[in-house]
């Protein structure tokens, strides 16, 4: 995962992640750009065995209780495509004011690209109990809850709240 000073050394085990936007920049309040993280979590849940428990996408973060058989490795593949794909979307709407900031905040080791997406590293956390689990799945949920988005959790959209709820989430996970 590059410079991160996070490292897995349980690679198969389930961790709780946390990728975020460069200085937090709003990407993710178009459909077109959630679109693109489901896409590519589904391609990861056949091409390296990923298993998403818990996930919610906020306007410029997103959190995953994941495991695979390198999570290590799913999550570059992960950050690689979807900055990819998102900043070529952001390009084919003409949107420069968000790729002027992603240019500007870019780390200068950055020597490349052009932009940047992803700040450095998912500050992976090691699932250790079922309680740890089911706490990390709660805060998860919460999140757009404590925000005061919404009144309940399974009223946000990009979240598997509505998986735990037995309703129909955007893309399948392994419940507990």
């Amino acid at each position: 995962m590059g410079r991160s000073r996070y490292k897995i050394f349980e690679p198969t085990h389930p961790h709780f992640v946390t990728c975020t936007v460069l200085h937090w920049i709003p990407i993710f309040t178009r459909t077109e750009t959630t679109d693109i993280i489901f896409e590519c979590l589904k391609y990861l849940q056949k091409a390296d065995n990923a298993k998403i428990y818990a996930y919610i996408i906020l306007e410029n973060h997103l959190h995953l209780i994941i495991s695979s058989d390198n999570l290590s490795k799913t999550m570059e593949s992960f950050k690689k495509y979807t900055a990819r794909h998102i900043i070529d979307l952001l390009k084919s709407k003409n949107v420069t004011t968000i790729l002027d900031q992603l240019m500007f905040y870019k780390k200068a080791h950055k020597t490349d690209r052009i932009y940047q997406l992803w700040q450095e590293g998912i500050a992976p956390k090691l699932i250790q109990s079922e309680a740890m689990m089911i706490e990390r799945i709660n805060y998860i949920h919460n999140n757009p809850v404590k925000r005061g988005y919404v009144d309940e959790p399974i009223h946000w959209r990009y979240s598997s709240a509505r998986n735990y709820a037995d309703q129909e989430g955007l893309i399948d996970i392994e419940k507990l």
